[in-house]
């Protein structure tokens, strides 16, 4: 245990994300001080928001600094503890970023650091019932307020957030329409997360394909991908509806900033209500959607898929999978199982 490896974040990207935005780097396992402990990462998590890191501008977090090890989520075993609450061995989720080992204050950072509960899986914990899952849970719940017999569109559908929105809508009584790219894809949508209907939008016109999958239009649009499929969408919204701006995925590569929707006065003339929301927010009440996020997996009203890459070496490839659609439900990298 004296070689950490590392990827730091070595220029900003423009355009496309991949490998040579990243520097590998070999340095030393750092000190354990008092009231701290280190992690052994085990599983990362990748999520489009850790492409906003990168860019050096004003954001609810502060970006990557250059040189930096890149943020991520993980879940890690701890190897040596320095503070009364945790033990070695302890599998926990925290921030622990591109690398082997992390030092953690608890208490402290961006997410802090949470024990995995009894009979978790950290391929759960990195996705239905961590921060995908919370995200899923209070965008919808709080912002989106669907009511049974309505109509829900949820965009990037199939992938960590959207899949679970979308189930957790079909559980509130609704009718659910899934966006996502690819007739794989879709079946997974309607054949295993029992949505009402998918729409592949690699096959033709987006807008037709909305009208056609929801003749009475929608009431809420939980809305991960921005762009086109945004203003698609804000074609056939009902009176009332609520739109819950969870991400612009379709934006987070480009070169130059996405146009807005050309037709946002559709939401005056139907007297409707579009709202963005950052989960950290809300993680004061994580346990309220965990308990029911694990009621709903145990009772198997929500199904989840994980996409597992394997290789400290493939971590900055695996990154760029989520904005090339490879990546099938929430995107994890493997590095070991706990001891």
């Amino acid at each position: 245990m004296t070689i950490n490896r590392q990827w730091r974040l070595a220029k900003r990207p423009v355009g496309m994300v991949g490998p040579n935005n990243f520097e590998f780097i070999e340095t030393t396992v750092p000190k354990v001080q008092a009231q701290q402990i280190l992690i052994k990462n085990l599983y990362f998590s990748f999520d489009p928001t850790q492409r906003g890191w990168m860019v050096d501008q004003p954001s609810y977090l502060p970006p990557v600094a250059l040189g930096e090890v890149m943020r991520a989520g993980t879940v890690g075993q701890v190897v040596l503890s320095n503070h009364d609450d945790f033990s070695e061995g302890d599998l926990v989720q925290t921030m622990g970023g591109w690398q082997d080992y992390a030092v953690i204050t608890p208490g402290e950072g961006v997410m802090g650091v949470t024990k995995v509960p009894e009979g978790v899986t950290p391929e759960m914990m990195l996705s239905v019932i961590g921060l995908t899952g919370i995200t899923a849970y209070f965008g919808l719940l709080e912002l989106g307020q669907p009511k049974a017999g309505e109509t829900v569109l949820v965009s990037g559908a199939a992938g960590a957030t959207g899949s679970v929105a979308s189930q957790i809508a079909k559980i509130k009584g609704c009718r659910v329409v899934g966006i996502a790219g690819g007739p794989e894809k879709c079946e997974w949508l309607t054949e295993v997360a029992g949505l009402d209907a998918a729409i592949d939008y690699k096959q033709g016109n987006l807008d037709e394909q909305i009208a056609e999958a929801c003749p009475d239009k929608w009431d809420v649009f939980f809305d991960n991908v921005g762009g086109d499929t945004l203003e698609a969408a804000l074609n056939h919204l009902n009176l009332y509806s609520r739109v819950v701006m969870c991400g612009g995925i379709s934006g987070y590569n480009a070169e130059e900033p996405i146009p807005g929707p050309s037709n946002l006065m559709n939401l005056v003339t139907n007297r409707a209500r579009m709202e963005g929301f950052i989960i950290l927010d809300y993680m004061p009440r994580a346990m309220e959607a965990i308990q029911d996020l694990m009621g709903w997996v145990m009772s198997g009203d929500l199904k989840f898929q994980v996409d597992v890459q394997e290789g400290f070496e493939n971590i900055p490839d695996t990154l760029r999978r989520l904005y090339t659609g490879e990546n099938h439900g929430k995107q994890l990298l493997k590095l070991a199982d706990p001891s």
